[in-house]
């Protein structure tokens, strides 16, 4: 996590459509998910030509624990053909907690006690569903402290 402890804030969703890669996976197998997918995606988008409409997102079915059901792609601007692990999904609208988290994806976690230490302090009672949306690309030569992913939290009622 940065230094400064991040801004959570409330905010109204439309819902999103999206084209994801699904997977149970053990939390340590995540980065080699993602690796896999977000390629796997882009191809069957291009295949279709079906375009990009926003950054990739990480999609969690449930709160992560030692496994995790998740799923990684993109945001498409309707439903399109999909098979195998490959599935359209529809992120939902409504009320949903959000916080950027700046730093690498290894002091992520920082940002989600904050996260979830809000959500509770304002009486919020969180969705089994969340995401992560990733606002710049990780590359081998960048800088990790540089990475900015906006996380997504849908709040029930």
């Amino acid at each position: 996590m940065s230094e400064q402890t991040p801004e959570v804030g409330l905010v109204d969703l439309q819902p999103q459509t999206v084209l994801l890669m699904r997977g149970s996976l053990p939390m340590a197998e995540l980065p080699q998910f993602f690796d896999r997918a977000f390629p796997a995606v882009a191809q069957a988008m291009g295949e279709q030509g079906v375009p990009f409409i926003g950054p990739p997102v990480g999609v969690y079915f449930g709160v992560p624990a030692e496994s995790v059901q998740v799923g990684a792609g993109f945001p498409i601007p309707g439903p399109m053909s999909a098979s195998g692990e490959l599935a359209v999904e529809t992120l939902p609208g409504g009320r949903a907690a959000q916080v950027t988290h700046v730093g690498s994806y290894d002091s992520m976690m920082g940002t989600y006690d904050v996260l979830m230490t809000w959500m509770r302090e304002q009486g919020l009672e969180s969705a089994e569903v969340m995401w992560e949306t990733y606002l710049t690309e990780p590359t081998p030569d960048g800088d990790p402290s540089a990475m900015r992913t906006l996380i997504t939290w849908p709040v029930q009622g």
